[in-house]
């Protein structure tokens, strides 16, 4: 009997599109023979769709007028199995059963653990990182604050809300003054390079603050990495083991990966292989990373520790900045769900995509029944004594 997978992506976030392109990777190269791939899509107006029309990418395109094709449904548990159900008309209806979630999802209201602790509630199993995991590796101040704190090396930095810049401006900018320019302006919590300027002076600095609070509420401004090389790191695990894939050397044609060098397959960089827009597959680059193999090793245990350090779990990619003139590394972010889910870099290890989805299944799988096993509940009568308005009769309501 096959496995049936519901394939979740899309979301109201400005990732949205990558998610698409990454989900319709995935179930294009799931294995049929294993499992039964069920497609449920979140519109940008939070609906959730299904159906096998979703697998296709033209069917984006015109998503208003298409989506007559698609079934409405919610995503519940009954008994001790979960279904997708039909929500429009009178009444609600089975569409299918589903055994377990993979999440392809991108950005704020997904990626973040929102969507992790909505699986969470219903019970279902599901592929990735939990809510705490998520929700550290979506926000670039909390996860830099907890790497500190291990040791783990991040470069220096300030950070603020927008109500606070727009209050006290000044003290602001005396701060992003004293880290040094250049720096990176970015919102904290978005991904895919959306709303991150880097900035040489203070005379456009205030234009890439506006940009980036255009996007979020949370700003952070690090200071730029200067002799810069961008390599990446994914890992494949949980907190009992991790593995590391070959380091990637990232190239762009802008002085920072932007979106359109991950996305859009728009760099020339010769001698660079460039597949096309395929996600973060059609990013160019190089594999393995130019650099020393003394760096090279000491890049993916700090990938592993900042795994281990977050909570993670399936497959996320690490994103490093190395001063290559000082010969020294820094973490830039982990991504929980990276876009393409770092296929492209397993690929480079022999495992093949097919290969790493399965192992991404097997870890959640094993995780569901570990979790299954712990105490959830005491065996107590606390709602014995309960009486109304007058609460509860003291600890005698309590019966262990």
């Amino acid at each position: 009997m096959k496995i049936k997978v519901g394939v979740i992506f899309g979301g109201e976030t400005v990732e949205h599109e990558v998610s698409i392109i990454s989900a319709i990777q995935a179930m294009n190269n799931l294995d049929e023979e294993k499992y039964e791939i069920i497609p449920i899509y979140i519109s940008k107006d939070r609906i959730w769709y299904t159906g096998h029309v979703l697998r296709e990418i033209d069917f984006y395109k015109n998503f208003e007028d298409e989506k007559k094709y698609a079934k409405e449904v919610t995503l519940c548990k009954k008994g001790k199995n979960f279904f997708l159900q039909k929500t429009n008309g009178l009444f609600r209806k089975d569409i299918t059963d589903i055994d377990i979630i993979l999440p392809v999802v991108h950005g704020n209201n997904v990626e973040d653990g929102t969507l992790a602790g909505l699986l969470d509630s219903i019970g279902i199993p599901y592929v990735g990182s939990h809510v705490l995991g998520s929700a550290l590796g979506q926000d670039k101040v909390v996860m830099k604050q907890v790497m500190s704190s291990v040791g783990i090396p991040v470069v220096d930095y300030t950070w603020f809300y927008d109500n606070e810049y727009l209050e006290d401006k000044d003290e602001i900018l005396d701060k992003i003054k004293k880290l040094g320019y250049p720096v990176v302006v970015k919102p904290a919590t978005l991904g895919s390079s959306v709303g991150i300027t880097l900035v040489h002076d203070s005379k456009k600095i205030e234009d890439a603050i506006d940009e980036a609070i255009n996007y979020d509420t949370k700003v952070v401004v690090e200071k730029a990495v200067e002799n810069l090389i961008e390599v990446n790191a994914s890992v494949l695990g949980n907190y009992e083991y991790q593995r590391v894939s070959p380091l990637e050397e990232v190239m762009g044609l802008d002085e920072i990966l932007s979106y359109a060098d991950k996305y859009l397959g728009n760099s020339k960089t010769k001698g660079v292989k460039n597949t096309g827009s395929k996600g973060m597959a059609s990013t160019n680059r190089i594999v393995p990373a130019r650099i020393s193999d003394d760096l090279t090793k000491d890049i993916q245990e700090t990938a592993k520790k900042v795994f281990k350090t977050l909570n993670l779990s399936g497959v996320c990619r690490i994103d490093f900045l190395i001063d290559k003139k000082a010969n020294k590394f820094y973490v830039n972010e982990p991504n929980t769900c990276p876009g393409s889910l770092s296929f492209y870099l397993w690929k480079e290890a022999n495992l093949k995509y097919k290969e790493l989805l399965d192992e991404m299944i097997s870890i959640a799988i094993k995780e569901y029944k570990n979790k299954s096993k712990k105490v959830k509940s005491f065996k107590t009568n606390i709602l014995e004594g309960f009486n109304g308005s007058k609460g509860v009769k003291g600890i005698k309501g309590l019966k262990n």
